[in-house]
């Protein structure tokens, strides 16, 4: 199983009694960094900088100056994000002669103030646009679970997956258009929070859709997800953990349970039968609105119309140099008409409006993050149509809640000798700190059994 670093109760307690520094904690994952495992999970690093951030907050440490759990502790960045002097290239060959970004992204600006240890940045699917993780340019990071042939680790935030499942970073941060922190988190093994996305600034990162990109992150646990979502979102949360015994999660019957691998429809049942035992009130609902999905974004939805807005020039000018099945995608937005995409904005109005009546009284709606465990990478570098088969059925589930202008956490629910499985807790927009309470409160239950971590002293 993948060797995450501890969360970061733990590794900050480690380092009030002296067991460790976080001076070594970043030597040691630029250490791991430079492993064979770790091939393809960034695109530029900066542990050296990172390393002079963490004697600098080991110092300040010393001297008694309060510090944020962060502090010095070794963060990736997509390479979505705008970082000063560095360039943006989204993970394309497209924007490779692109100029250096004069200022950091607002979230990246905020992990810097918190004093996190910017360990460079990571690799992900070409303009975010696949929730598999491939990328044909720079390589495909390998999913640290299981062994055999290498699997993917899921996207399109695949290398900020690996960083922490390979304990390269204690977080890292992402974004989520359609699944792509709750993909990766849940096929590599770890924890990931989309929030409403109106919450999180997006100045600064390089745009999939205007309407549903989320800036975010994933880490170890729950605490550590709302550790950083408070440091990069506009306003923190205060979540409170709530007793299971009056938490009432909606089972959906139709569309996020459909065809289900026999891995996770195991995990989630058993996950089910913890969450019963310890007095979860769990219900089958039926929302019939999930049903409408696919007519509604026949057509490529919001991300197509929005993508071939932004890159339609790039295209013209430059397609030999774009992934091919990303081209593709984007292409589907050239058939959008105004009039399609108004009255699509509307329809999930309407959409949005008839979720929030059926989930009222609900904590959250509790279904398997994604259908399937990681596949093989090899089928899917060489095969279109198990590729685009794949993808579908990866994003299915997340995306619903993208659509829903929602919250949504996925956190691990697998046996130790199982690849791994999420187990995703969604609701509507603005309810990300009873969201996030209710995830606090069902952790241990769903996921009793510790992962080992990597040493640190």
């Amino acid at each position: 199983m993948p060797l995450m670093l501890p969360d970061l109760d733990t590794l900050n307690a480690r380092l009030r009694d002296g067991a460790t520094s976080r001076a070594q904690i970043v030597e040691q994952a630029a250490a791991r960094a430079a492993t064979p495992a770790a091939e393809a999970v960034f695109l530029h690093r900066t542990f050296e900088a990172a390393a002079q951030v963490a004697r600098a907050a080991d110092a300040a440490s010393r001297a008694g100056k309060a510090l944020h759990p962060l502090a010095g502790l070794p963060v990736s960045v997509k390479d979505l994000y705008d970082v000063a002097g560095e360039v943006t290239r989204a993970a394309s060959l497209v924007r490779a002669d692109a100029a250096p970004a004069a200022a950091d992204a607002p979230v990246v600006a905020r992990l810097r103030a918190a004093g996190a240890a910017l360990v460079g940045r990571t690799n992900m699917t070409e303009f975010a646009f696949s929730g598999v993780g491939i990328n044909p340019h720079y390589g495909t990071p390998a999913n640290p679970a299981g062994g055999g042939p290498a699997r993917i680790p899921g996207g399109s935030s695949s290398g900020a997956a690996v960083s922490v499942a390979l304990g390269l970073a204690v977080a890292a941060l992402g974004s989520d258009t359609g699944g792509s922190i709750r993909i990766p988190a849940a096929l590599c093994g770890i924890t990931g929070f989309k929030p409403t996305a109106r919450r999180v600034p997006l100045a600064g990162a390089f745009p999939l859709s205007y309407t549903l990109d989320t800036a975010c992150a994933m880490a170890r646990t729950v605490g550590d997800c709302i550790a950083v979502d408070s440091v990069i979102a506009d306003s923190a949360v205060l979540p409170r953990v709530t007793d299971p015994a009056a938490t009432r999660l909606a089972i959906p019957r139709q569309l996020l349970l459909d065809d289900l691998d026999p891995v996770v429809a195991r995990a989630f049942d058993r996950a089910l039968g913890r969450l019963s035992a310890a007095g979860v009130r769990l219900e089958h609902v039926d929302l019939p609105e999930l049903g409408e999905l696919a007519a509604l974004n026949a057509h490529g939805g919001f991300s197509a119309a929005e993508a071939y807005a932004i890159h339609r020039h790039l295209l013209a000018a430059r397609r030999d140099r774009y992934d091919a099945r990303v081209a593709s995608r984007i292409d589907r937005g050239a058939g959008v008409s105004a009039a399609d995409y108004i009255d699509l904005g509307r329809a999930r109005l309407d959409w949005i409006a008839r979720m929030e009546a059926r989930l009222a009284g609900f904590d959250a709606v509790v279904c398997p993050t994604v259908p399937m465990v990681a596949p093989e990478i090899a089928p899917l570098r060489t095969d279109d149509a198990h590729f685009f088969r794949v993808n579908a059925l990866l994003l299915r589930n997340t995306s619903a809640f993208n659509f829903f202008d929602g919250c949504s956490l996925s956190m691990p629910c697998h046996a130790p000798d199982e690849l791994p499985v999420g187990l995703m807790l969604s609701h509507g927009p603005m309810r990300d700190a009873a969201l996030l309470g209710t995830a606090l409160a069902l952790e241990r239950i769903v996921q009793p059994v510790v992962q080992p971590s990597a040493r640190d002293d």
